[in-house]
C-alpha cells in the first residue's frame, strides 16, 4: 500500500463535487525538476571545478600523478554522493506530485512522508504565466489575488523562483505545460456562472499524514 492509496481520486484529497470534472492532470519531469529546482547542473559544475582546482594545485606543487589521483579519489565519492542525493530528491518529488486542473480549481498534491493538497479555486487566481524551459516543458505559475497567500516553505519546490514576498504556486517542470496553460486559460475565461456551484471563497490547504494513514 502506498502513501496515496487512500485518495478517492488520484491527486485529489476528496471526491469531486457534483458538476466538477478533471480537465488535465500532470506531474513534474524528474530530470527537469533536478535541473530547475535542485540545480543539479550547477552543483555538478561546482564539484568539477573543485576537482580541477585540486588537480591544478598538485601539478603546480610538483606532486606525482599518483598522489594527485589519490587526492581526487578521496573527494570524488563525496561529489557523486551529493549529486545522487539531489537526483533522488528530484525523483521522489516528481513521483509523489500530481497537478490537477478541473473546471473550478487547480489542485497541487505533493509530499511523500507528509502529503499536502493545495486547492486553488479560480476565484483566488489573479493571473497565470507560462515559462518555457530550455530542456523542453515549462513552469505554469499561478498569481494569487490579495490577501490570499501561501508560505514559500509550504510550497517549495512547487513555487515560482524568486517570488519571496508573494509566493506563486507553480506547476513546475511539466513536460506538457503549454497544454495545461491553454486549458487553464480557456476555463478561467468562462463566465463565472458556467460552473454548477460557486468555488470556495479562498484558497484551502489540506494536510494529510500520508504514511500514517496508509499504515
Amino acid at each position: 500500500m502506498s502513501e496515496h492509496d487512500f485518495e478517492p481520486i488520484r491527486g485529489l484529497p476528496a471526491d469531486l463535487p457534483e458538476g466538477e470534472e478533471i480537465l488535465w492532470q500532470g506531474a513534474p519531469d524528474a530530470r527537469l525538476l533536478a535541473e530547475q529546482a535542485f540545480h543539479i547542473r550547477a552543483v555538478a559544475a561546482y564539484f568539477g571545478l573543485m576537482l580541477l582546482w585540486r588537480a591544478g594545485e598538485g601539478l603546480v606543487s610538483g606532486e606525482a600523478a599518483g598522489t594527485i589521483l589519490i587526492r581526487l579519489a578521496g573527494v570524488a565519492p563525496l561529489a557523486l554522493a551529493g549529486l545522487a542525493v539531489l537526483a533522488f530528491l528530484a525523483w521522489l518529488n516528481a513521483r509523489t506530485t500530481v497537478y490537477t486542473i478541473t473546471n473550478r480549481r487547480v489542485v497541487l498534491r505533493f509530499g511523500a512522508a507528509f502529503t499536502k493538497a493545495i486547492n486553488l479555486p479560480f476565484t483566488v487566481l489573479e493571473d497565470a504565466s507560462l515559462e518555457a524551459l530550455p530542456g523542453g516543458g515549462g513552469n505554469l505559475a499561478l498569481k494569487l489575488k490579495a490577501p490570499n497567500k501561501i508560505a514559500l516553505l509550504m510550497l517549495w519546490p512547487h513555487a515560482r523562483p524568486w517570488r519571496l514576498a508573494a509566493p506563486e504556486p507553480t506547476l513546475r517542470a511539466v513536460r506538457d505545460a503549454e497544454a495545461a496553460a491553454q486549458i487553464l486559460s480557456q476555463v478561467m475565461r468562462r463566465p463565472s456562472g458556467a460552473a454548477a456551484r460557486p468555488a470556495p471563497p479562498q484558497a484551502q490547504l489540506d494536510l494529510v499524514a500520508g504514511q500514517a494513514r496508509a499504515a
